[in-house]
């Protein structure tokens, strides 16, 4: 017994597909969106952290330039036989200048440090933008798939959906897949 699927069956099954299709896709899209917004504000707080590292870093290397400077003056001022008093101060100084060199050297690692969480943090969040633009076209291709009655244009809207969940599983597990001619080419 053979069972002719009629046009009204043939759409109806296209639109059952369709629907599936968007539940899934809005809901993966949903989650997605709020972890990507999660990653942007991480992503805030570490840009703030790093501009506040390389600032100490700037008044660190300052404050050692300045006493470089005021060595060099009392040394020329005062020459070989500099007063005991003058002596101290070049001590004090040269002990500062370690001090501040150290500091430096700590804070430019730091802020090293904070370039690369934020990179990372960068990369997942171009991860979640790709799903959801992904995700974004497929959806569009469903709804035009259900209001033409073409399962072809379905298929491609899952290709898209496809990709999209993958970048997003991408972004939630940490993978390091990150498309650079896609991301620069919508850059």
């Amino acid at each position: 017994m053979e069972v002719e699927i009629t046009s009204e069956g043939h759409t109806r099954a296209l639109n059952r597909a369709v629907a599936m299709t968007v539940v899934l896709l809005s809901v993966f899209m949903a989650v997605a969106k709020i972890k990507d917004d999660n990653i942007v504000q991480a992503m805030q707080a570490a840009k703030a952290d790093i501009v506040d590292t390389w600032n100490e870093y700037q008044a660190a290397r300052l404050k050692l330039h300045m006493n470089e400077q005021t060595a060099e003056i009392l040394k020329v001022q005062f020459g070989e036989a500099p007063p005991a008093n003058v002596v101290a101060k070049l001590a004090a100084i040269e002990s500062e200048k370690q001090r501040y060199q150290s500091r430096s050297d700590k804070l430019a690692q730091k802020a090293k440090d904070l370039e690369e969480t934020y990179n990372q943090a960068n990369m997942r969040d171009d991860q979640f933008d790709l799903a959801d633009a992904a995700l974004a076209i497929s959806l569009s291709l469903a709804a035009v798939a259900a209001l033409t009655s073409l399962w072809w244009l379905l298929y491609v809207s899952w290709g898209f959906g496809a990709y999209g969940f993958f970048m997003g599983t991408a972004g939630f597990a940490g993978w390091s897949v990150h498309p650079d001619w896609l991301v620069a080419l919508l850059t």
